[in-house]
């Protein structure tokens, strides 16, 4: 398949261009896009036969659910069972926004996209490419991460084009995204408001809204996940370089010997902190990911360390970093991509 490439300026999207990604959808193929999150492969969430078509251009297991993009909050009624009006503070607060909140879904919504469960992860992106996208289209977009399953999510064109060129009808290109994490996702469909998947909007924000919001101890993954996927990124092995990855957990001003070790034991590259890097010999290749005092600093640039470590290493050895704030995503993805924790 030839995949058609249109770049786009993410301030001033020209509608021309987004017209032509939106025809791709409307009859029925995938196009990958930009968000504020990471770069999604989308289909028309109403049509299961183009959604189906994104798990097989990933090789995603169909037991993983989807998350459905909407352009407004009046599409996203007519996608659940829920009456909005009993969010609206909510959604006000948290769209657009780097937030999926899963609602009881409606039969519009084929149950391919939602892996068979009754509930729905809906999520109103505010990238303005994303959102013309939607609007141009006049329909939901059903998107997971525009990766092969398993590897990294792309935060690049160029990593869209490296996993999906060819595979896919059209890209939608418009340089690096925001974040560098995948949404939050909150399940407000079973009663207690309760915490998905970590993501850019922290726990702690989150609690501001929700005092009773529930956090399992799987959301650290600490361990492995072996329950159904009620979301995406829950049950399988999820953002893996193609090169070994050790993450050592605790302080690194208290660990650094141990990094220190494991980097001498193979050609490899450190993930560190702008304040720890000076603990590490010159002789070790070091990728600073930001600072202990911006986490957000360190997202955006995490899976972009580990799609692009470079050709010449055999291991990436990581730090870790405070779970607090955005702290908890970091530390959620890089225990699901490592491939020892020590």
């Amino acid at each position: 398949m030839k995949t058609e490439k249109l770049f786009v300026d993410t301030n001033k999207p020209d509608k021309g261009i987004i017209l032509r990604a939106a025809r791709y959808l409307q009859k029925g193929e995938l196009v990958a896009f930009p968000t504020e999150t990471v770069y999604g492969l989308g289909a028309n969430a109403l049509d299961a036969k183009a959604a189906s078509k994104i798990f097989e251009a990933k090789g995603r297991p169909q037991d993983n659910p989807l998350i459905v993009h909407v352009s407004s909050i009046e599409m996203a009624q007519e996608l659940v069972l829920d009456d909005l009006n009993d969010y609206k503070w909510l959604v006000e607060l948290l769209w657009p926004g780097p937030v999926t909140i899963i609602f009881r879904k409606s039969r519009r919504i084929p149950d391919i996209v939602t892996a068979g469960l009754p509930n729905v992860g809906i999520r109103f992106p505010s990238h303005p490419v994303a959102q013309k996208l939607i609007e141009i289209a006049g329909l939901p977009i059903a998107a997971p991460s525009a990766n092969l399953s398993g590897r990294p999510s792309p935060t690049d064109e160029f990593h869209v084009i490296e996993d999906m060129d060819g595979r896919i009808a059209c890209m939608l290109l418009a340089g690096k995204t925001l974040f560098g994490l995948e949404s939050t996702i909150v399940d407000l469909s079973r009663g207690k408001p309760t915490l998905l998947r970590p993501g850019p909007i922290s726990v702690e924000r989150l609690k501001t809204l929700f005092p009773d919001l529930e956090v399992p101890e799987f959301v650290k993954a600490e361990e492995k996940y072996s329950g159904p996927a009620l979301a995406p990124g829950m049950k399988y092995r999820h953002y893996s370089p193609k090169i070994e990855l050790i993450l050592v957990e605790g302080d690194p001003r208290e660990r650094y010997k141990e990094i220190i070790t494991f980097a001498f034991e193979k050609n490899s590259i450190i993930l560190c902190s702008r304040e720890t890097e000076h603990l590490y010999p010159g002789e070790i290749k070091r990728r600073v990911l930001g600072s202990r005092d911006n986490l957000y600093e360190v997202a955006a640039n995490l899976f972009y360390a580990l799609r692009e470590p470079g050709e010449e290493f055999e291991r990436i050895v990581s730090e870790a970093f405070p779970e607090t704030g955005v702290g908890l995503a970091i530390m959620n993805r890089l225990r699901k991509a490592a491939w020892r924790i020590m």
